[in-house]
């Protein structure tokens, strides 16, 4: 997802920002989570099903989990940014200050983070759903 995201940010000239670690390392670690997430989950789920249906399942889980904590590491790492300014960890204002800061954080990610995962994105989650529908273990068909 990182290399999806850098693809993205050459094609649109903007490969030169000074975030630019931060923003891969963030990509990075979203894909990486929804990998180790997802791919247990839609073999679990599919279990003992035809080829059309572990591809639906890699691909709906894969896509949906990978920008989920996407916007996960992309809220925490806002967060850390604010936490400067928020009241101390446990009372009631912080908790709200952390909800709200995490919610904001995943709508921006949501509007502007988006479209770091076009175009390269959705061919390789096609590709590698398909791989995984078809080379399932025995075991688990």
């Amino acid at each position: 997802m990182a290399v999806c995201a850098y693809v993205s940010l050459v094609m649109q000239g903007r490969a030169e920002t000074f975030h630019l670690d931060t923003i891969l390392s963030i990509y990075a670690a979203g894909g990486l989570a929804a990998w180790l997430i997802a791919l247990p989950m839609a073999r679990l789920l599919t279990r003992r099903r035809n080829v059309e249906t572990r591809f639906a399942a890699h691909f709906a889980l894969l896509g949906l989990g990978t920008v989920a904590l996407t916007a996960f590491c992309f809220a925490m790492d806002y967060r850390l940014f604010y936490a400067q300014w928020h009241q101390p960890f446990g009372t009631r204002i912080w908790a709200y200050q952390f909800v709200f800061t995490s919610l904001g954080a995943c709508y921006q990610f949501l509007v502007m983070g988006l479209g770091l995962y076009l175009p390269a994105g959705l061919p390789l989650l096609a590709g590698a759903s398909l791989w995984l529908a078809r080379c399932m273990p025995a075991y688990m068909r």
